[in-house]
């Protein structure tokens, strides 16, 4: 019996295949195009000028959060901000489609989506509180996530475990009177080293006896929860990603509020999954940006650099290379555009299939094309006089980010094998004459 429609698709009518953006945000992503190329843009630079002087690795200098403080505060001003939370009464409100569209143009610049409140961890853990927490949780938590005024981390890998499969999550809380008490061991989480990173949403297990789907919970743990401790950074390609940073936690008889567990006990596992789709999806929309990104920069480096005679874009393989970038990138595009109008018009539930095979197919081809473009740049790609390395590090780490490839690559296999699950059914079988195939 077939578990679902896949990817497949035998209804040409079928109005999840209309990509179009709506009339509506049309306006909206003219000026983030705008907002990007003439407030953004021109301040990047001195921005990471100032992030080389700093004088704490683990903060930001006082510049750095000058600069990003007045972006928000344009972006504020000319409503550019919170586009993420689809069909909410909180932000934009914006389709899974539309947003698709304005995330590929953040993702062309590495402080665009801090400027219009559009970050990763933060988005990811905002639809959580939006989807799910309480009056109060929102309140304290969301209303100043929503402002931009702190950060937030989510906390669910562990060292010691597979933690692609967020029932594996061993991490334990257990409810002491009015509080949970939390004892274990999180890592590689990503933004708890920013300074102003305020709560962590984290997985735990909360009832080990329960049916696997039903012993995890999530819980907010303030960053100055008693017990909990940052241990150290975690690199990325032998560097510590500071001052974001992607940490090492300990919880040791950590004690938060009962009040801060998520929806309720036992429902952790189903909360990861309104969290995670939403959060590859928006990965991978930014990801098509690096892309843009990376081809940008190795075509004008190939009409611009001469060797043997010869600009560089004219030897070897070289026209290939920016041929295949640019074909893979719309077809990039397209799947993007593709998942997201299903999360729309199915839900993310029904969409996983769509979600998964994004996942695994864009950090991978981005990879490739970030490296080609490194290639076409000589000892320049590898150093600090482009943003490639930044990026391809970027991307590489996504094909681990919510789910390794392997972990997506699966979900699309199980989705097509089942069509096929209620039989061999018939196959064509053609007579053997002894001669050549005609066709006939």
């Amino acid at each position: 019996m077939a578990i679902g429609p896949g990817l497949h698709i035998n209804d040409p009518s079928d109005e999840s295949l209309n990509l179009a953006m709506s009339d509506s945000a049309r306006p909206l992503y003219d000026a983030v195009v705008d907002f990007i190329a003439t407030e953004v843009e021109p301040v990047t630079g001195e921005y990471h000028r100032l992030g080389e002087i700093r004088e704490d690795e683990w903060g930001y200098h006082p510049g750095q959060l000058e600069i990003l403080e007045e972006l928000k505060s344009k972006a504020r001003e000319k409503g550019l901000w919170n586009f993420f939370l689809p069909d909410a009464e909180t932000g934009e409100g914006l389709s899974n489609l539309d947003y698709a569209y304005i995330a590929a143009e953040l993702g062309k610049n590495p402080i665009a989506s801090e400027a219009l409140n559009c970050s990763a961890p933060d988005t990811g853990n905002m639809e959580v509180l939006e989807r799910v927490g309480t009056p109060e949780q929102k309140e304290q938590w969301l209303v100043p996530l929503l402002n931009g005024e702190i950060r937030s981390a989510y906390a669910m890998t562990e060292p010691d475990v597979a933690s692609s499969d967020a029932k594996n999550v061993v991490c334990q809380a257990i409810l002491d009177g009015d509080e949970w008490v939390i004892n274990g061991t999180k890592y590689y989480i990503s933004g708890a080293g920013d300074p102003r990173c305020k709560v962590l949403i984290t997985m735990v297990q909360t009832n080990p006896d329960a049916p696997p789907h039903r012993q995890q919970s999530q819980i907010l743990v303030p960053i100055d929860a008693p017990g909990m401790t940052i241990d150290h950074p975690m690199e990325v390609f032998g560097h510590a990603d500071a001052p974001h940073g992607h940490m090492h936690i300990t919880f040791k008889d950590c004690r938060v509020p009962a009040e801060n567990i998520l929806l309720g006990e036992g429902r952790g596992f189903e909360i990861s999954q309104v969290r995670l789709g939403p959060g590859r999806i928006h990965h991978c929309m930014r990801s098509i940006g690096a892309a843009e990104r990376a081809i940008e920069l190795m075509v004008r480096r190939g009409l611009h650099r001469e060797a043997f005679g010869k600009t560089i874009l004219k030897l070897g393989k070289n026209m290939e290379v920016i041929s295949r970038a640019r074909i893979e990138i719309e077809a990039m595009r397209l799947m993007v555009l593709r998942a997201a109008r299903a999360m729309d018009t199915m839900g993310n539930a029904e969409a996983r299939v769509w979600i998964s095979a994004v996942k695994a197919m864009v950090p991978e081809k981005v990879c490739h094309i970030i490296d080609e473009a490194i290639q076409m740049h000589g000892a320049t790609g590898v150093s600090q006089w482009t943003p490639l390395a930044r990026l391809y590090t970027g991307q590489r780490t996504l094909r681990l980010a919510d789910g390794p490839d392997e972990v997506h690559h699966f979900v699309v296999a199980r989705f097509e094998s089942g069509r096929y699950g209620d039989g061999p059914g018939p196959v064509p079988m053609y007579e053997n004459t002894g001669k050549l195939f005609t066709g006939s």
